[in-house]
């Protein structure tokens, strides 16, 4: 094998800045939604605020910043939706369970008050 032919020379790519890492959302939609509709513990409130602060860094340009608030955001935004959703199911929940079991114990006990002491009559004559 012959490979003393002489090899094509190729410049090495030109390296530039990294491309760009796609600009943070800020959740702004979503907090506004969760302050209007579902503001659990004022959560939404919060979330929105955080969104307001990231939307202000990305518009300023600082990158770093603006990732950090809004993941704040998105956190604040998941708990104040799981908080209006999840709790709201769970009472739901609690109350046909609790309506169920008293409807039972109301059944068991029908037939305690309704029992007739038929050796009373006797022992008064």
């Amino acid at each position: 094998m012959d490979t003393s032919y002489p090899r094509e020379e190729r410049p090495p790519p030109k390296r530039g800045p990294p491309p760009a890492a796609p600009a943070p959302r800020d959740h702004l939609v979503w907090a506004i939604f969760n302050t209007l509709y579902m503001n659990f513990c004022c959560l939404g409130f919060v979330a929105l605020a955080f969104a307001v602060k990231a939307r202000d860094r990305k518009m300023s340009g600082d990158v770093e910043a603006a990732r950090h608030f809004s993941s704040k955001a998105r956190c604040y935004n998941a708990l104040a939706t799981a908080g209006s959703v999840v709790l709201p199911l769970l009472l739901g929940a609690l109350i046909v369970t609790g309506v169920i079991h008293l409807s039972k114990l109301a059944q068991e006990s029908v037939g305690f008050f309704t029992y007739q002491f038929s050796g009373s009559d006797d022992e008064d004559q």
